[in-house]
């Protein structure tokens, strides 16, 4: 009813035309419908998997009294490293973006899954600051630091002692801190994939490492099966042993987690028999109810009650192994025996619903899981934060007296290395229906402006308005590697259009409709197996966009 009123208010007070090959969109909606989240729960004491949907991949978290801190990996979206809070784990709140100006992230020419990795975020209590440390691809690792997260943080402090990935801080209760990190073993790998975990000393007061580094893992776990891609270390103390908590694998269906304790830093480290102590890949039912894969890079906390609890990543295939919603953040209680820690026992599924006492009802965003709908009116003078760039965008777009977004449209386009003019919003649900209005009129076939679904330069898919012949139409392109119209139609005139996109699973549906005119099937089925990460590779998920480009 929201969508039809708005529509009804644009269709009276638009009026056609604008700067030439400018392009304005008056709104975008979306709309998520997935079964798994289509059912109900007691919000005061349950909560659904995964706890932030859509592309929210390698999650780190912090607490600082009974305040929750959580970031996560953009690669090269920007602004960089989306921040979090919460008082409960649960119900979050986004605070904005750690690194929000060209001065902290420089992106360059990266591509899709290059740029960040692995944000850590970390509270140091002696010096009352809060610390976040990763890997920018194309720069090396650095950190910034910060009093207050939500009044900004430092200029990056370079870390080139650092030659690997996936850095971490642990500040000790005694004073002492140290940064551990993925990196290359010692000597000569002995096979492919095989890396090690190195520790630093770090000096608080210096800002800087100290002291030659030392290798604390090397393979990983159950060495004589060769396992590879050891990464995303997180050392933290319980009790009389340092823990030190790994993802080992890779990324995609043989990911998992592993631990290791001693009883000091540097070792000697002792490998838990009961390894991993968190997979997805021991399940072979591949039809299983709300499955999940590629669980781990995960993190522990321990809450002010005592309680433990870990963040990690996993994902949400619609078949087979084919997801185009990305890597999640997901949430599970973690259990000890014997001195070591559970997040699931083995061949056990990662469940929708879980139970935890106390919920912040109301205090979290609505728009981080479970089904839910919004509209963007662009009514303000800012865009809102959902929105990201591609790389370290320019000044393209602006926002007018009345409501609605105008684009600027560059000469680069989504299959550039250069930062394209477009605006991108997380795909968070397998089954959606996202809609735009559109006042655009093309002034020669290079020119185009529309939605595209986006997963790197060489597998996405637009739809828009452009000129075919010299004549005004409306053509839908899929690239996977190549670039094919699956579909166009002409339009009968210039004014304004509307674009919809409902995507079911594997395929999406097209349409389009000129004013006040019905919806027009444009392409029905279309398969968009091209925006999942298995097909496409990279690290990232599917992103909505509101684009626009006139190729010189």
């Amino acid at each position: 009813m929201m969508t039809k009123l708005i529509f009804a208010s644009l269709l009276l007070s638009m009026s056609v035309g604008g700067m030439a090959q400018d392009a304005t969109f008056k709104f975008f909606s979306y709309e998520g419908m997935d079964q798994r989240f289509n059912q109900q729960i007691h919000a005061d004491r349950q909560y659904l998997n995964p706890i932030l949907a859509g592309f929210y991949p390698d999650p780190s978290v912090c607490r600082k009294g009974d305040t929750y801190y959580l970031v996560n990996s953009t690669f090269s979206f920007y602004p960089g490293v989306p921040l979090f809070m919460s008082k409960d784990l649960v119900n979050w709140q986004q605070l904005g973006h750690v690194l929000n100006s060209s001065e902290q992230l420089q992106l360059g020419t990266q591509p899709v899954s290059g740029g960040i990795f692995a944000p850590a975020i970390s509270y140091n209590e002696k010096n009352k600051t809060f610390y976040m440390v990763t890997t920018n691809v194309g720069k090396g690792n650095f950190y910034v630091k910060s009093k207050d997260p939500q009044q900004g943080w430092s200029q990056p402090i370079p870390l080139p002692q650092v030659d690997g990935i996936d850095p971490s801080f642990f500040f000790d209760k005694n004073g002492k801190a140290y940064l551990v990190h993925n990196g290359k073993p010692a000597t000569a790998q002995r096979y492919e994939g095989e890396c090690s975990i190195w520790l630093h000393e770090f000096d608080v007061k210096g800002d800087s490492l100290v002291g030659a580094p030392c290798e604390l893992v090397r393979g990983g776990t159950h060495v004589d099966a060769q396992p590879i891609w050891i990464e995303g270390p997180h050392l933290f103390r319980h009790g009389k042993y340092y823990y030190l908590m790994c993802a080992e694998g890779g990324t995609e269906c043989r990911h998992s987690e592993v631990i290791f304790r001693a009883k000091h830093p540097f070792g000697p480290w002792e490998e838990y028999a009961g390894n991993p102590i968190l997979t997805q890949r021991d399940l072979t039912d591949n039809n299983r109810t709300d499955m999940v894969t590629s669980t781990g890079h995960a993190e522990l906390i321990q809450t002010p009650e005592g309680e433990w609890w870990a963040v990690f990543l996993g994902c949400r295939p619609y078949e087979d192994d084919y997801y185009n919603t990305g890597r999640e953040t997901f949430l599970l209680p973690v259990t000890w025996n014997d001195g070591w820690p559970t997040i699931l026992p083995k061949q056990t599924a990662v469940p929708t619903v879980v139970e935890k006492k106390q919920l912040a009802v109301g205090e979290g965003s609505s728009e981080l899981t479970g089904n839910f709908s919004f509209i963007d009116c662009f009514d303000g003078k800012k865009l809102d934060g959902r929105w990201c760039f591609l790389r370290n965008p320019s000044p393209f777009y602006s926002f007018g007296d009345e409501p609605g977004l105008t684009i600027c449209p560059l000469a680069n386009t989504i299959y550039d290395s250069q930062s394209p003019s477009a605006i991108f919003v997380r795909q968070k649900h397998s089954d959606f229906t996202a809609e735009t209005w559109l006042d655009f009129e093309p002034k020669e076939e290079r020119a185009l402006a529309g939605m595209a679904l986006f997963q790197n330069e060489e597998y996405n898919i637009v739809l828009g308005k452009t000129l075919i012949k010299n004549r005004p139409a409306v053509r839908l392109l899929r690239t996977e590697k190549t670039t094919v119209t699956i579909a166009s139609a002409p339009l009968h005139g210039e004014g304004p259009l509307r674009l919809k996109v409902v995507g079911r699973g594997r395929y999406a549906d097209f349409y389009f409709a000129e004013g006040r005119g019905p919806w027009q099937l444009l392409a029905r089925g279309v398969d968009v197996v091209n925006l999942s990460t298995r097909r496409a590779g990279g690290f990232v998920g599917n992103f909505i966009a509101l684009y626009a480009t006139h190729p010189q």
